[in-house]
């Protein structure tokens, strides 16, 4: 067994919390950067090319990228072999991102109840999803979800005979509903499978595997570059005002499901796709 003390991860949320609302991803940018010499419309490039300068600016004057920095959503992969100093992980998890918020000087967006809307005054709770994993291996994967393209993200129970087919259907009527509210240019997790809460964990998973994986199977990798093309056709374009660049990725993930079942869940991202990972 190998034991990680709970300040350790305390400090390593507080750290990602400041750092990705502050400093865009790199592949993030690389893709802004590729995306411009691609983009057929000149006001398209003129925009990508002012996110690429935004996102220096906000890493130069270490300002937020985007005004909303979103709910803290955190992925961990904990190793069965791996025990903590203490008890209460979520706990540690919350202090970080309360810490976080705090000295980053990073609005505070939860409110405690949904329907009586008092705001947390930290931006906590997390949401923070947990697999078990064989080995002695801790990886916590930090993302900061904004509104904008969450309240845009949908799911849908197919029927089973829809197959392929309805969930291409599916993808592209959710890119064309969301219109300007994700800012695009967007990313794209695509859930396939499991039951209706499994479905849109592991869209929003795919959300942010990052842009150098496609999927191990060539039947969903050729999947995910036929619906990226597709949405690309859509005309949306860069900040919704035309273009060919609407979708920067799209990434899939699928589970095992019931013979009546084919649940669909698309979770989208804006440009501001932020999230930072940490192996301890």
């Amino acid at each position: 067994m190998r034991t990680i003390p709970l300040t350790r991860i305390t400090s390593e949320v507080e750290r990602l919390c400041i750092e990705i609302n502050h400093v865009l991803h790199p592949e993030v940018v690389e893709c802004f950067k590729d995306a411009a010499t691609r983009e057929e419309s000149p006001l398209g490039q003129e925009i990508l090319t002012q996110l690429v300068y935004n996102a220096t600016i906000a890493e130069r004057e270490m300002v937020p990228y985007c005004q909303d920095t979103g709910v803290c959503v955190v992925f961990i992969e904990l190793g069965e072999e791996v025990c903590f100093d203490g008890s209460g992980l979520v706990d540690a998890i919350n202090s970080g991102v309360a810490a976080g918020y705090l000295h980053g000087y990073l609005r505070k967006s939860m409110v405690s109840d949904p329907l009586r809307r008092v705001n947390t005054g930290d931006n906590t709770p997390a949401v923070v999803h947990i697999d078990l994993v064989p080995g002695d291996s801790f990886k916590m994967k930090v993302c900061a979800k904004g509104s904008g393209s969450e309240n845009m993200s949908r799911y849908k129970m197919l029927v089973p005979a829809e197959g392929i087919e309805g969930v291409k259907a599916f993808v592209l009527e959710t890119i064309e509903l969301a219109g300007p509210n994700p800012c695009p240019p967007v990313m794209v997790g695509v859930g396939i499978g499991g039951t209706m809460e499994m479905c849109c964990k592991i869209a929003k998973r795919a959300l942010y595997r990052g842009f150098g994986t496609r999927h191990p199977e060539s039947f969903y990798a050729e999947l995910e570059a036929e619906l990226l093309c597709e949405i690309n056709k859509l005309g949306i374009g860069p900040q919704s005002l035309g273009g060919t660049t609407t979708a920067l990725n799209v990434n899939i993930e699928t589970y095992a499901c019931h013979i009546g079942s084919l649940p669909v869940a698309v979770n989208l991202g804006g440009h501001a796709h932020r999230y930072g990972m940490v192996e301890l």
